[in-house]
């Protein structure tokens, strides 16, 4: 049994920021990170699976922004290192969830400094920037909503409301660090966000391209192809109904019924093999017990 419970845990861990390297959630001793083991963030952000699905709802979420999918479409190599692009804004994530405060810190402006340099035009001719406030408070609205709704939907439904708005306060402090303005702090102001902004979404051929490639990207072993395939369809499914009416992507209640089926019994899985992902290693940092 441990033998296939490290060959598990490694092709999880091949999938996350950890593959990347250079992030050391293991010291120093005692760094609580810029949040710390009592935070709601390290609940939610702490669970591969729910992360995850979030994750790809999230990338198709931000697929209906005509600006902030321009850059991305401008000065991103997504279309050739989808991976590559998935594991670096996961080790960003689970750095500044779980990282020191120092690596917290230099991968914020690391960040910060990449932004500056992602300018240019949509196709409709208007300006963008990576570092537009606006654009930055869509892309972690985007991001976190989706990330929260996982956890209720494959964790812990339970989750108090009081909990699920302190999680919204918490990370708005990443989003305002990178330069975010107006930062959604409540499952209320997250909602009345996205009925503000919902006008300036749309979907477009770059909207469906995004799509495309996401079904279409090669899995990274054949033991983790229906296992993306399956998260796919979880994302999807995570999506508000609006959002997945836009891009075309419907499913019927029956298929949802068995994708939440096929992620509730492959998740305690992943939970039992993966012992040493950016949560665990921050848990011994900080010299508290691997639940």
């Amino acid at each position: 049994m441990e033998i296939i419970r490290r060959h598990i845990e490694t092709q999880v861990l091949s999938l996350t920021g950890l593959a990347i390297g250079g992030v050391d959630y293991e010291n120093p001793p005692g760094d609580p990170g810029l949040f710390g083991p009592d935070s709601v963030c390290w609940r939610v952000h702490g669970d591969f699976t729910s992360m995850l699905v979030g994750g790809i709802s999230a990338l198709l979420l931000q697929a209906l922004h005509p600006l902030a999918l321009a850059g991305v479409w401008d000065h991103s190599n997504f279309r050739d290192d989808l991976l590559g692009r998935l594991r670096r804004t996961g080790q960003f994530i689970s750095a500044t969830t779980f990282g020191s405060q120092a690596d917290a810190q230099r991968l914020i402006e690391r960040v910060r400094a990449i932004h500056l340099k992602v300018t240019g035009h949509a196709p409709d001719g208007r300006p963008y920037a990576a570092y537009d406030s606006d654009l930055l408070t869509w892309v972690h609205v985007a991001e976190v909503s989706s990330f929260l709704k996982a956890h209720l939907r494959y964790l812990n439904p339970a989750l108090p409301g009081q909990e699920q708005d302190r999680y919204y306060a918490e990370v708005a402090r990443i989003a305002e660090a990178l330069g975010a303005r107006k930062v959604p702090r409540s499952r209320q102001q997250i909602e009345d966000y996205f009925a503000a902004i919902r006008p300036e979404l749309r979907c477009d051929e770059r909207s469906r391209e995004i799509v495309r490639i996401l079904f279409d990207a090669p899995a990274p072993s054949r033991l983790a192809k229906p296992f993306g395939a399956l998260m796919m369809r979880a994302g999807v499914d995570l999506l508000p109904d609006w959002a997945s009416d836009m891009l075309d992507l419907s499913q019927s209640e029956r298929e949802r019924l068995l994708i939440r089926m096929a992620v509730r019994r492959t998740a305690p899985v992943l939970r039992w093999a993966v012992r040493s992902g950016s949560v665990h290693r921050a848990r011994r940092r900080m010299g508290l017990p691997i639940r």
